[in-house]
């Protein structure tokens, strides 16, 4: 069966890279189908995955005729009558962006009405969700923002895992208990940490001692490789079986989560 892993973090803790990262090493056992969802209002994770953005990709929230079609009503409009629980089975397929075997879903954000409006956009997003996490066998990795907004209470509690992305510093535990909460608070049963940009041993234990009630399931190395591709504009490790191993760690970990049945 699938994989349905949400990561979480605060900005500035490297959570599109780890993301990014993830997902392709999934994705390099070629027996493996990966899923990157885009659920961050600050979009990043195509040049994470080095997927070409020339031709710029529209997120499904602003997709108007096919939520109209689909809905039976109009986007930016609230209220009256429309279908909530519109088609999305062929969506993964026909508005993805692909490479090295992970497509990328962008999803984009509802501008108006609240994180609780019922609207066709987030009534598209929604449902969703809800089908790529329960009706889908693939690896479906989503880069979240805190408030995890896409993820109802019924879909997350077939989550695997949230990894929450935390760097050496003693405001890690304020962001990591704020979004166990958040995820906790939906239903999320499985939230664990792991730690990104990590220099040293010090830097480890820092991160442990100050999580300790944590459950952790590793830690990424501060790599050259990373800073200059975020520099330079470029997805990291281009070969991705030259990443760290301590990623193939992770990976090996969070296969660990996968549930017997999202059904």
């Amino acid at each position: 069966m699938g994989l349905k892993i949400a990561i979480g973090g605060k900005g500035g803790v490297g959570k599109t890279t780890v993301s990014a990262l993830l997902a392709r090493s999934f994705a390099a056992n070629r027996d493996n189908n990966v899923i990157a969802i885009d659920a961050d209002p600050v979009s990043n994770l195509a040049a994470a995955l080095g997927i070409d953005e020339s031709v710029p990709i529209t997120p499904i929230a602003e997709l108007r005729d096919l939520i109209a079609e689909r809905t039976g009503a109009e986007p930016g409009t609230m209220g009256g009558f429309f279908t909530l629980n519109p088609k999305v089975d062929d969506i993964p397929e026909r508005f993805s962006r692909e490479r090295d075997n992970v497509k990328l879903l962008v999803m984009g954000t509802v501008q108006q009405g609240g994180s609780g409006c019922i609207c066709p956009e987030r009534t598209i997003l929604k449902a969703l969700m809800t089908h790529l996490v329960l009706y889908r066998d693939d690896i479906v990795l989503m880069d979240m923002e805190a408030g995890i907004e896409h993820l109802g209470r019924a879909t997350s509690s077939s989550v695997d895992a949230l990894v929450i992305v935390v760097n050496p510093g003693a405001r890690s535990r304020v962001a990591a208990e704020k979004i166990r909460k958040l995820g906790s608070d939906i239903g999320i049963k499985k939230i664990v940490v792991l730690g990104n940009r990590v220099r040293n041993g010090e830097d480890e234990e820092l991160i442990r001692s100050s999580l300790a009630d944590f459950e952790i399931v590793g830690f990424l190395p501060e790599h050259d490789e990373i800073i200059d591709a975020d520099r330079y504009g470029r997805r990291p490790f281009d070969d991705i079986a030259m990443a760290p191993p301590e990623l193939f760690s992770i990976v090996s970990e969070l296969q660990r989560y996968k549930t017997s049945s999202h059904r």
